[in-house]
């Protein structure tokens, strides 16, 4: 495995080419530590990359813009171009590569054989363990024995993956790769419903983006992931509430019609259902914590 590093700071800017991430004419994965507020990553891929927030807000711009959090780990699939840029006093380590980078690191390490033995794009939450990994890989690029640390990254990741096998096997298909290619494609369009949970979406739309029929996709995604697209969809929006109640000063009103819902009433029903407490005791909790008037919190 070969490994090329970059370092961003506050307020700079990298460009890259996928075809320059390579050690001579062998294709490399970069590895690039961004710290600070405005800094920015531009690649021209083909390229695919694993986001791991630490402090701050990652935003991506591969695929429509998409916020990342310090409590995941993005995976996203090879795209044209990459854009993504710090927010806040974030920091935040990315590897990204080409597919045959990725194809070069990965074999051996994903359990099942596959034609192409790449990652499946997806969230993963970001425990204390995969946050260390990621800080030590971090650390080991800047000098010359970057491989371990990233094969040990690389190897937690690839265990959060293997926790889509039951999805996996229930999706239709006679081989392990017919499944996992229908997987594959309900994958892109869960990942579209949580990064625009916020819109105004309808199931034959997210079943065109899937190469499916509406009542085809209805019921792989159901399969799939045990739950309709439209429960999927009220969920990502509970949780986007939660954050913005969190981080937000946007009355409860304001947040919920941000979030996605535009009756008031069915959005303190769901979530008190979800998280057991009012909207507004997450906003009274947050603002104590973070030592605004109540007054003005919970408006």
């Amino acid at each position: 495995m070969h490994i090329i590093h970059h370092h961003l700071t506050h307020g700079t800017s990298l460009e890259l080419a996928a075809r320059t991430i390579a050690v001579g004419r062998e294709p490399a994965l970069a590895v690039i530590h961004g710290g600070g507020r405005g800094c920015v990553l531009r690649i021209e891929g083909p390229v695919a990359a694993i986001w791991i927030p630490l402090r701050g807000r990652l935003q991506l711009g591969s695929g429509g813009d998409a916020l990342a959090y310090p409590s995941e780990t993005r995976v996203t699939e090879t795209e044209p171009r990459v854009h993504a840029i710090g927010r806040g006093n974030a920091i935040w380590v990315a590897i990204a590569g080409t597919p045959t980078a990725w194809r070069n690191a990965l074999r051996g390490l994903l359990g099942n054989p596959v034609p192409e033995p790449l990652l499946l794009p997806a969230r993963h939450p970001a425990d204390h363990d995969l946050r260390r990994r990621s800080i030590a890989l971090a650390r080991a690029a800047v000098g010359t024995s970057a491989e371990a640390p990233a094969e040990a990254l690389l190897d937690r990741i690839v265990a959060l993956q293997g926790q889509f096998a039951d999805a996996i096997a229930r999706c239709p298909g006679r081989t392990y790769a017919q499944r996992r290619q229908v997987f594959l494609r309900l994958q892109r369009v869960r990942n579209y419903l949580a990064a625009n949970c916020h819109l105004d979406v309808d199931n034959e739309a997210l079943a065109r983006m899937a190469s499916y029929s509406p009542w085809h996709f209805i019921r792989a995604f159901r399969a799939a992931y045990e739950e309709t697209p439209h429960a999927y969809l009220v969920r990502q929006r509970l949780e986007r509430a939660h954050r913005m109640l969190r981080a937000s000063p946007l009355a409860i009103a304001e947040v919920a019609l941000a979030s996605g819902f535009e009756n008031r009433c069915a959005f303190s029903r769901l979530f008190r259902q979800r998280f057991g407490v009012t909207a507004g005791t997450v906003r009274r909790q947050a603002s104590a914590g973070a030592g605004v008037p109540l007054a003005a919190a919970s408006r």
